[in-house]
């Protein structure tokens, strides 16, 4: 089975750089359909109107983080199964504990390049 590159994707992140970069690597790996969001509180409402087959965010993102906004997500009903892949720029140890216990589907560490991308993706959406 291969991943249906034809799903809706939502990336977050309040820093518009970021977004081209991960927009960018997504159509390297043949996503065509990407949505952006500059903070958790308008991802939420895309997703709430929408429907996103993944949503990467970035953890460190004002005024709602990355991981507000995954608990957020989880705690819908409709949301909660959406595959969420967190985006940091540290691995500290107490993100990815935080992250996995607010349901993250997988993360990322910066930088990255459209192979890991695509590796976490594979993984996230259960795959090969």
């Amino acid at each position: 089975m291969s991943i249906d590159k034809s799903m809706n994707v939502l990336i977050v992140d309040d820093y518009r750089t970021m977004l081209r970069i991960i927009r960018n690597l997504l159509k390297q790996i043949e996503f065509q359909n990407v949505d952006e969001a500059t903070d958790g509180a308008e991802a939420l409402a895309k997703m709430r109107t929408g429907s996103y087959g993944l949503v990467i965010s970035d953890w460190n993102m004002q005024p709602m983080t990355g991981l507000q906004l995954l608990q957020e997500v989880r705690a819908d009903g409709k949301l909660k199964a959406t595959p969420f892949i967190m985006i940091t720029a540290e691995s500290k140890v107490e993100n990815v504990v935080a992250a996995k216990q607010a349901g993250v589907s997988n993360y990322i560490i910066k930088p990255f390049n459209a192979e890991t991308l695509r590796e976490k993706i594979e993984k996230v959406l259960g795959h090969a």
